[in-house]
């Protein structure tokens, strides 16, 4: 019997008994459905997190003032002022692994705009700070070199403040109430989003850091700095650029061989990457737990076909007495099984995009359908089907014809 015979013989068997050959098939619906599904959770996951790293920059070091100790009392970090301008000066055009470096500084306040006001995050930096977080504007233009220089009285706004106080109106060009003080609007800046850590990186005012420095923080900060935001010139010489971070600093800092740094450097992409890593384990998970129920749907497969197997032992036997080969038996069985796998399995794959396309709906989460998470469920299958159905196929093709015949 040739494999077209065989076929229809096995398309005839399971066309006879459509109830017990569509239950088989749902388990293995099932399986590859909930495969896809998981798999599309944990790759949009995947998704959120690398645009959350992509909108924080790339190849970025922070470095923090450090601890100090003052009368035995030692300080946390953060605790003195021991970052300055100067610092991040030479951090910029000093270091060869450097390609910009932006002292920073934190407040917070409400700004106002007529009957509005929005209490929100200001920060004071220098224009290099946007090309470090490549955050270009989406109204208006990034105050320049000149407005540091001469502490202009400038502002940018998020796109969460300047929804908040303008509402559709263009904000460039008006006047808006920093702590009181008269700030003009010069851009809006393009949205980012959340940050890894669920902060509204649009809810932000940034003035330039000499103008923070001298009407918002006060004339005791007037020279020093909170952070030093720093990019490297590339991936791969972050760690030559946090190196030498440490040495220069040092040595402006006059800190000795054997003495404790009062400076921390963090390294933002190392942080960053451990939270894509964490994610992709997480669909690797997702995905391993959703193949359990293609393993259980296929175990249902050789049942059935066991059972299959036993209700058509005289059929059987009757095929053999009129010339039926063990091998054309087998085939048949067989054809079975991956017929069954390969159909729930494409029903699986409809209902799997349709499931993700209903968590997303429902429960609003990101979901990514993946193309190789449905080949791979749908290969799975067919090898499934092979694999259980292998075992049945065989014990019905070494059946004693006579024995068979005599079955009741």
């Amino acid at each position: 019997m040739n494999l077209l015979a065989a076929s229809k013989v096995a398309y005839r068997s399971l066309r006879a008994n459509k109830m017990r050959s569509g239950l088989t098939m749902l388990g293995m619906i099932i399986g590859v459905a909930a495969v896809i599904a998981m798999v599309a959770v944990g790759a949009g996951a995947n998704e959120r997190i690398a645009a959350q790293i992509a909108s924080i920059g790339s190849n970025l070091l922070m470095i923090l003032p450090g601890s100090t100790t003052s009368g035995g009392l030692r300080s946390g970090f953060g605790g003195a002022p021991t970052l300055t301008m100067g610092d991040a000066r030479a951090i910029g055009k000093e270091l060869s692994a450097v390609r910009y470096a932006s002292p920073t500084i934190r407040s917070a306040g409400p700004v106002v705009y007529g009957n509005q006001n929005w209490s929100t995050i200001i920060q004071g930096v220098t224009p290099e700070f946007f090309g470090i977080r490549e955050w270009p504007v989406s109204q208006g233009r990034i105050f320049g070199p000149e407005d540091v220089d001469a502490s202009t009285k400038v502002a940018l706004l998020g796109q969460t403040v300047s929804q908040n106080l303008f509402g559709g109106e263009n904000p460039v060009g008006k006047i808006v109430r920093i702590k009181k003080v008269p700030f003009t609007v010069v851009g809006v800046l393009e949205p980012k989003g959340q940050s890894p850590q669920g902060q509204d990186q649009d809810d932000v005012v940034y003035v330039p850091i000499t103008t923070g420095q001298r009407k918002l923080v006060g004339s005791a900060r007037i020279g020093t700095v909170g952070v030093i935001l720093v990019q490297a010139v590339d991936a791969d010489s972050i760690q030559q650029a946090e190196q030498q971070v440490r040495d220069l600093l040092r040595q402006r800092h006059r800190i000795n061989r054997g003495q404790e740094e009062d400076f921390s450097v963090r390294n933002l992409s190392e942080m960053l990457a451990v939270a894509e890593a964490s994610t992709r384990v997480m669909s690797l998970l997702l995905g391993a737990i959703a193949s359990v129920s293609l393993l259980v749907g296929g175990i249902g497969i050789m049942n059935i076909m066991l059972v299959s197997v036993t209700e058509r032992t005289r059929e059987i036997g009757i095929r053999m007495a009129v010339g039926a080969r063990e091998k054309d038996i087998l085939l048949q069985f067989l054809i079975e099984a991956v017929v069954l796998a390969l159909t729930g399995g494409a029903f699986g794959i409809l209902a799997g995009v349709g499931g993700s396309s209903l968590i997303s709906y429902f429960a609003g989460w990101s979901t990514v359908v993946l193309p190789s998470a449905i080949v791979t469920a749908f290969g799975f299958s067919a090898a499934v089907g092979i694999f259980f159905g292998f075992y049945p196929a065989r014990k019905a093709s070494r059946m004693d014809p006579i024995e068979a015949l005599r079955y009741e």
